[in-house]
């Protein structure tokens, strides 16, 4: 049966529309954006098959291309849709982070920097450089690679805070592996570059290890 012969209430389009897009499920939402199946399943059909192919919406979402355009009913069209999606969500929650006090709405800057950097097959380390009001002044993935002494340089931090006038940072890097648990080299690390920044007035408020799926806050843990 297609989805206009549905009754109108069990229709995502029109349950979205009606009730909030926070009321459809991961399948309701996929096959909105699919907008059509394909011969002999519907969109939710097609959308149910393709969660159980990725295993989830997030394994989908952060698929390769090469991946993601095997899978039936999808292809390159719509992989460019979903990066624009995608980008278009990061950047609008850079912009609530960039009107926030990082502290007052932390939350915030743990949601843009799970959508920046927390798919990312590879490690990066990013550096939010703050006014004295904890106002992002600036966002830069400033190294890639395995997070220890030898690829995060204090010196390159040290610079980029004095080029950007920084009062305060706040560090970030993400595990693709999922597990969130700080090593001892990320512990070694966040020592090294807060009594580095210290010596030129730049307080270190937090340093985030992003999953896929959760964070972990070093403040919240007391290891800053």
């Amino acid at each position: 049966m297609a989805i206009t012969d549905w009754p109108i209430n069990e229709r995502p389009r029109e349950k979205l529309l009606k009730k909030g897009a926070h009321t459809l499920s991961d399948a309701e939402l996929l096959a909105i954006f699919l907008r059509t199946g394909i011969p002999g399943k519907t969109a939710v059909d097609l959308a149910r098959d393709l969660l159980t192919q990725f295993s989830s919406l997030n394994a989908l979402l952060s698929a390769s291309q090469t991946a993601f355009c095997k899978a039936p009913g999808l292809g390159l069209a719509k992989y460019a849709h979903l990066q624009a999606v995608l980008e278009m969500a990061r950047r609008h929650l850079l912009e609530d982070v960039e009107k926030s006090d990082c502290l007052t709405h932390p939350q915030q800057v743990r949601h843009y920097l799970s959508a920046k950097i927390g798919r990312l097959p590879y490690e990066v380390f990013c550096c939010l450089f703050l006014d004295s009001q904890h106002r992002v002044l600036r966002i830069e993935e400033l190294f890639r690679g395995t997070i220890d002494s030898a690829s995060v340089y204090p010196r390159e931090i040290v610079s980029q805070s004095l080029h950007h006038n920084a009062a305060a940072v706040i560090f970030a890097h993400n595990h693709p592996s999922g597990q969130i648990e700080p090593s001892q080299a990320d512990i070694q690390i966040t020592q090294r570059l807060k009594q580095a920044l210290e010596l030129i007035d730049v307080r270190v408020l937090d340093h985030f290890i992003i999953g896929a799926t959760n964070t972990l806050s070093f403040a919240e843990r007391g290891l800053i």
